[in-house]
């Protein structure tokens, strides 16, 4: 009897939005429900995959925020091409494969550097067509984008400016424009793509939710599509 496919979960947002903390309580929630998991992190840092990205982000190739989006997408989508298979193989096995991070963080981050609504949407239809169909790259089930408003993420971003890889892209994190904008290209992910992705707002009111409580919207998303 052929193996029942498996679900590839994506967490998406904004820099500061939780993706790390979500994605292992979404983890250690499955496996408690006696799932199996498999899970990455993009970019998958110390692979020679992510070699080109790991440059950028130190300024090999210039001003990180002036190398053209584009060029920075197909380092990324490096990336997820030479983890692929791997995601493939565990979808094939009926493994719940999560990850963190997907080929929507080129379509919010490096959207948010094209200002020109009209150029931003020619950009997503070239970057999905080259993640999807020239690079063969797998298409999530459900992409969860995790909602915190500017002021929240600006301020999420400057706490943990000690403990980035990479410090360097601190500034590039914490422009207000560019995490703006980058907020608009998830927005607008979520609106023309309901079917798959889902917007999970992470503040009530004035008031940061707990960790907890968000993982428990997210459960409340998934939970249906692994039935």
């Amino acid at each position: 009897m052929k193996e029942k496919r498996g679900k590839l979960i994506v967490l998406e947002g904004t820099d500061g939005s939780g993706k790390k903390t979500q994605t292992k309580l979404l983890i250690e929630r499955l496996q408690k429900e006696g799932y199996r998991i498999a899970t990455i992190s993009f970019p998958q840092y110390g692979e020679k995959s992510a070699g080109p990205v790991e440059e950028w982000l130190v300024g090999k190739y210039g001003d990180i925020k002036n190398v053209d989006p584009r060029v920075v997408s197909i380092f990324f989508a490096v990336d997820r091409f030479d983890a692929a298979r791997t995601i493939r193989s565990a979808l094939d096995k009926g493994m719940i494969t999560v990850l963190d991070r997907y080929v929507d963080s080129n379509a919010g981050h490096q959207g948010g550097k094209i200002k020109n609504e009209k150029e931003r949407k020619v950009f997503f239809r070239w970057l999905y067509d080259m993640e999807y169909r020239i690079f063969g790259i797998p298409r999530p089930d459900i992409v969860l984008v995790l909602h915190i408003p500017i002021d929240f993420t600006q301020k999420l971003v400057r706490q943990r400016q000690q403990k980035l890889r990479f410090p360097g892209t601190l500034e590039h994190d914490t422009d207000r424009e560019y995490q703006k904008n980058s907020e608009r290209s998830y927005l607008v992910l979520v609106k023309q793509s309901p079917e798959t992705h889902r917007m999970v707002e992470c503040v009530s009111g004035e008031k940061l939710l707990a960790p907890r409580v968000i993982h428990e919207k997210i459960w409340k998303i998934i939970k249906p599509a692994l039935l």
